[in-house]
């Protein structure tokens, strides 16, 4: 018998856990305030805001329609995934597409918006437990790896400009991508030898100084597979009329139409990137840490590669961070915004109490 009044020690456990949730929550937003004022600090925002102003009808129409079409192939990435378990309706496929872009956005790195993709999948489609994980998983793991090799081909490209330290951060997230894509794709084939390479990738990310236990958060945060899901995971993964159209929604939505974007914003600015074609790798290349839990979402840290990147490749420092803030706020911010609309209307704590009962 315990006397009344007295805490127990898994009280005593998940209060600390709470407090340190909230320290480490409070100093990412520092980190992340602290990106952004380095990205912000060399910006003549009055002249700039003068700039934007009389910028050509032309450009500001092009920038709106490069996003539409972005947002199409946003949703065209799920849509493909969701229709190779069956019929679905693109505003199903938007629906999952805008509820994971918020999620990623409210907790600390994008593992925890693909680990919640499953509770959204099987909310809007109604598949079982082994077909949401399945999808969600090829998901992850085609979406990093692409990612992955988009950025090692952009190091190939410009490294040599790179300070040491951009550099260093930009390897470490390349490599995640590289890893965590890699490692889903093989879950979902071979799970054995998933099961036994994530646990030495957890023990060698813990041996990081300061960044290891949440890099081994990450890698814990990936999808697992069940025997049954494995199984929709190979079906759907050897089928080129899922895995081609996903392939070119994500070089839209992360290469083509953004590099649209900066390039036409660069222009209307007066500024210039040469060679134009390496534009989209370059920006997948700079975008890359945000794959790293230092702040929600990568925001501030991604501004602050990618303005970095582009100075080093040659863009005009007081041109840059501006474009970059832009290009971000279209691409990342909006959709995250949007996507509280159909957040707005989920019952999460639901969604994991089903999820529990379904995974069980």
């Amino acid at each position: 018998m315990s006397d009344e009044g007295t805490e127990s020690p898994s009280g005593d456990d998940s209060a600390g856990r709470s407090w340190r949730g909230r320290a480490l929550s409070a100093l990412q937003w520092a980190v992340a305030i602290g990106a952004f004022w380095y990205v912000a600090r060399g910006v003549d925002w009055s002249a700039t805001g003068a700039e934007l102003a009389t910028l050509d009808a032309v450009v500001v129409a092009g920038v709106l329609a490069v996003t539409a079409v972005e947002f199409g192939s946003r949703f065209g990435m799920w849509y493909a995934l969701l229709n190779g378990l069956g019929p679905t309706d693109f505003r199903t496929s938007a629906n999952v597409d805008l509820v994971i872009k918020f999620v990623n956005h409210v907790v600390p790195s994008k593992a925890s918006g693909h680990s919640v993709a499953p509770l959204v999948v099987r909310h809007y489609t109604g598949v079982d437990w082994a077909e949401a994980v399945s999808v969600s998983g090829l998901n992850t793991g085609l979406y990093a790896a692409l990612y992955g090799l988009v950025a090692l081909a952009g190091l190939g490209l410009f490294a040599p400009r790179l300070g040491g330290g951009w550099l260093l951060v930009i390897l470490l997230s390349t490599g995640v991508y590289l890893v965590a894509g890699v490692l889903v794709l093989l879950a979902g084939r071979r799970m054995n030898a998933a099961g036994r390479l994530a646990s030495r990738l957890g023990g060698l990310l813990g041996r990081i100084p300061r960044i290891g236990d949440r890099l081994a958060g990450v890698a814990a945060a990936l999808p697992s597979f069940t025997a049954d899901s494995a199984g929709v995971f190979r079906r759907l993964s050897a089928r080129p009329s899922v895995v081609g159209p996903y392939a070119l929604g994500w070089a839209g939505t992360l290469m083509v139409c953004p590099g649209l974007r900066v390039w036409l914003l660069l222009t209307g600015l007066g500024g210039e990137f040469s060679p134009v074609l390496a534009l989209p790798v370059v920006l997948v290349t700079a975008y890359s840490v945000t794959v790293l839990p230092l702040t929600p979402g990568g925001v501030g840290v991604a501004e602050a590669s990618a303005t970095a990147v582009l100075v080093a490749l040659g863009v005009a420092p007081e041109i840059a961070p501006v474009v970059v803030l832009l290009d971000r706020t279209f691409g990342v911010y909006l959709p995250a915004v949007l996507g509280w609309l159909p957040a707005a209307t989920l019952d999460f704590s639901d969604l994991l109490a089903r999820g529990e009962e379904g995974s069980g």
